[in-house]
């Protein structure tokens, strides 16, 4: 019998004979990255009606240069300090930076055992995409990518080096939605004397997955050792999948971008090489960087023309936390190539370019949920074009009109 509640509502109960369907019936998914959950609901979820919170669209239409904007070439920025005249990327330390460089200060004796700190160091940098105001990811040529790319691998090399760094993480927060203070294309490098929560699960579950004896065996390519990796199993059994039941959204020769079977955001998605395992940047090829430039372009594009809007997200590159030593950069012995290069893109717009997702209530009290399957998800994103919505706008005005 279905639930009546006091209202007269009813709570319509499956059929007990009736199989379970996991694009119609609420389920959880495991992610064995990080060891936790994260509830699917069924469709219907999306049809509640939304008298909530409704953003203010982000304009795509931004000039070239801002004379007020701190990062643009030539400009003052808060600090006082200039930027000068820059062509590419250009990459400064942050003049508000979240963690000081060494030394590190003299952890003080915890006042109790419940109350336990640790002092941190470190430094941060800031890495501007292009002089271009007005061109993000999206809409950058994958020459532009390429030499971002390129300084992501600088800065990993040279804070990864320096002393009492244990972690480098890279990320960009896109979009006022998402924290971002300033529209001028750009993202940040964090190095740090730990390495953090997340990744640091993500290493220990690579770790153990590498080590465990139950591994099934597969075609998939083995990681250091010749040990399964727990990414590399992942993405195989991910190409295995039907389009039309899969959560692939686009591929190349060396990198492949899917909603991952355990996504929390709606449109969340996961960039990896496919083809080898990669510790790192520093691991890849010429080859592979433009192709890890070329799926940056392509997933980006797609996020965009979605909604037809400049789309949130917020990016970080999981690798190796550390880059290898000079001369030793495929290491069999190093327990640090168990890592897997992976780029997590998490965007918060659930129903269109006004209507984002909020992990509040159950999610931060009990754990993730979302509110349609990661295969729809990834459906709507590879029926995307590859062409961005702006620059086909612009096409389509330059066609000649045909006089009959």
């Amino acid at each position: 019998m279905p639930t009546i509640y006091s209202s007269g509502h009813r709570c319509p109960h499956p059929k007990m004979s009736e199989e379970f369907d996991p694009a119609l019936h609420s389920h959880r998914r495991y992610n064995p990255l990080t060891g936790e959950c994260v509830l699917v609901s069924d469709p219907h979820r999306m049809k509640h009606p939304w008298n909530g919170q409704v953003e203010p669209p982000q304009s795509e239409f931004l000039p070239e240069h801002d004379p007020h904007c701190y990062l643009c070439s030539g400009n003052e920025r808060a600090s006082g300090q200039h930027n000068g005249k820059y062509e590419n990327t250009k990459v400064f330390a942050n003049d508000y930076a979240s963690v000081l460089p060494p030394p590190r200060p003299i952890a003080s004796a915890a006042p109790h055992p419940l109350l336990a700190s640790e002092p941190v160091v470190g430094g941060c940098d800031v890495l501007i995409f292009h002089p271009r105001h007005d061109l993000a990811l999206a809409r950058l040529a994958i020459d532009d990518i390429s030499r971002i790319v390129d300084e992501w691998v600088n800065v990993y090399k040279l804070r990864g080096s320096q002393e009492a760094i244990k972690y480098v993480q890279i990320f960009e927060n896109k979009g006022a939605m998402m924290g971002c203070s300033n529209p001028h294309p750009h993202g940040q490098i964090w190095a740090l004397s730990h390495i953090p929560t997340i990744p640091a699960a993500e290493l220990a579950s690579l770790a153990r997955y590498a080590t465990n004896p139950g591994v099934e065996p597969s075609e998939a390519p083995r990681g250091p050792l010749g040990r399964p990796c727990l990414l590399c199993d992942y993405v195989h059994c991910e190409l295995g999948v039907a389009e039309s039941q899969g959560r692939i959204v686009v591929r190349n020769e060396h990198f492949v971008a899917l909603v991952p079977w355990w996504a929390v955001w709606p449109f969340e998605t996961l960039v990896l090489p496919h083809a080898r395992h990669v510790p790192s940047l520093l691991h890849l090829t010429v080859e592979e960087k433009l192709s890890f430039a070329d799926i940056l372009s392509r997933v980006t594009k797609r996020y965009d023309n979605l909604f037809s809007c400049s789309f949130p997200y917020s990016m970080g590159i999981h690798q190796r936390p550390l880059p290898p030593h000079a001369g030793n950069i495929q290491g069999e012995e190093d327990e640090d190539n168990v890592a897997h290069l992976h780029v997590h893109f998490s965007p918060p717009l659930l129903r269109n370019a006004s209507v984002r997702k909020f992990l509040v209530g159950f999610e931060l009290m009990g754990e993730a949920q979302r509110d349609f399957t990661p295969e729809y998800a990834a459906q709507r994103l590879r029926a995307c074009s590859d062409v961005h919505h702006l620059d086909a706008e612009v096409e389509e005005e330059l066609e000649p009109t045909v006089q009959i």
